[in-house]
């Protein structure tokens, strides 16, 4: 019997790669549901390539377009209606749209698949426990799929070991500017800030990289999966990301995982879980000789000492840390603030007296995290039009 699935944001780049893994044993899958965007020609071509009967396109425009073409496809322009959709549970479900707007569809997915992959680092930042309890009251299997945290999970995931931890190191290449003098920030362009050494990666997430501000996010959602505590983790630099993450034991064992800076490994291995083989090269032995690592700059990536700020247990507070930065990468990516204004507006922003009390508040629903992050986004483009 062929295993039912669905993609949720199947024209990014994560969904593009499951799609490209799924065509090689075709025959296996139906998908049930894609969901994008405004990538509407990509979104369509997915659809008559596998005969899905439902499509979620979130931009109205770009809906109405849909609506007008003569398909015998089901459409529908947000995710209310996925128990209409979904009439049992699938099999997997791919949790793929960036940023808060994947947060609602991640968390009304969980009820409607044995197993979720979810790739949308801001739902585990902002409402893990939240998730966490839909997880296990549906009874659902969760599978990360950011290349550090699902190399750390599947190292873990035959034993709890959440004890026995020492500290589990998260690497970073460092991004765009690892080696640019601290002098020549003020002069990073656009152009620059996106151009990231080893990850083909969307324009977002690559400033993220560029400012360090994705490891921030990683070791939060490390923090939040793996139940540990912040000095249990660090951030290391390794400029060549063949090594993702190290796990110290505390019997004085050590893990070291490493493999090659694809994303299909992580996304091939949260569908097939060791049942098949990935296609791999051989271990790179040059790369595997250049293991240098080393601790971040923080004068020249001053973000990540934001986590030294941020609450033991979960909180609103994360929430307003990730609306603030994707705002300012916005507005960076508008060209209306400069790449070394990013971290000085961010840190003036998260310690407005109104902000930050929600460092005491924990998050009770996904509509109160929408709402705080649509104020937050409001007031900050309400300064910089």
């Amino acid at each position: 019997m062929k295993k039912k699935i669905a993609i949720l944001g199947s024209t990014g780049s994560i969904g593009k790669s499951l799609i490209e893994i799924i065509k090689k044993d075709k025959e296996k899958y139906e998908i049930v549901l894609l969901s994008a965007n405004k990538n509407l020609s990509e979104l369509i071509k997915q659809a008559k390539y596998f005969k899905v009967k439902n499509l979620i396109i979130t931009n109205k425009n770009q809906y109405d377009l849909l609506k007008k073409k003569k398909f015998n496809i089901k459409i529908y322009n947000n995710f209310n209606n996925l128990n209409n959709i979904f009439k049992y549970k699938l099999d997997y479900i791919m949790s793929a749209i960036s940023g808060l707007d994947g947060l609602n569809p991640t968390f009304e997915s969980i009820k409607h698949t044995k197993k979720i992959a979810i790739a949308n680092k801001e739902s585990i930042i902002c409402a893990w426990n939240i998730l966490e309890s839909e997880l296990k009251k549906h009874n659902t299997k969760f599978v990360p799929v950011d290349s550090e945290h699902f190399s750390i999970w599947s190292a873990l995931k035959k034993q709890d070991c959440s004890q026995e931890i020492d500290k589990i190191f998260i690497t970073a290449s460092g991004g765009p500017f690892y080696k640019l003098p601290l002098s020549k920030f003020p002069k990073i362009k656009i152009k620059d800030a996106i151009r990231h050494p080893n990850w083909n990666m969307g324009k977002k997430i690559s400033v993220d990289s560029s400012t360090m501000m994705n490891k921030v996010f990683e070791i939060i959602e490390a923090k939040n999966i793996f139940n540990l505590s912040f000095d249990k983790l660090e951030i290391l630099i390794h400029p060549v990301s063949y090594l993702h993450a190290i796990i110290k034991f505390k019997n004085g064992l050590s893990n070291m995982i490493i493999h090659d800076t694809d994303m299909k490994i992580p996304i091939f291995n949260s569908i097939f879980e060791n049942k098949e083989y990935f296609i791999n090269k051989k271990i790179n032995l040059q790369k595997l000789n250049q293991l240098k690592l080393e601790k971040p700059n923080i004068k020249k990536f001053p973000l990540i000492k934001i986590l030294k700020k941020i609450p033991k247990k979960i909180s609103l507070y994360e929430t307003v840390i990730v609306s603030t930065n994707d705002t300012l990468v916005d507005l960076f990516l508008k060209n209306k603030i400069k790449f070394n204004s990013i971290p000085k507006i961010f840190n003036k922003v998260i310690n407005y007296k109104k902000l930050k009390k929600y460092r005491y508040f924990r998050p009770k629903n996904i509509n109160q995290i929408i709402k705080l992050n649509n104020f937050i986004q409001l007031k900050i483009n309400s300064l910089y039009k």
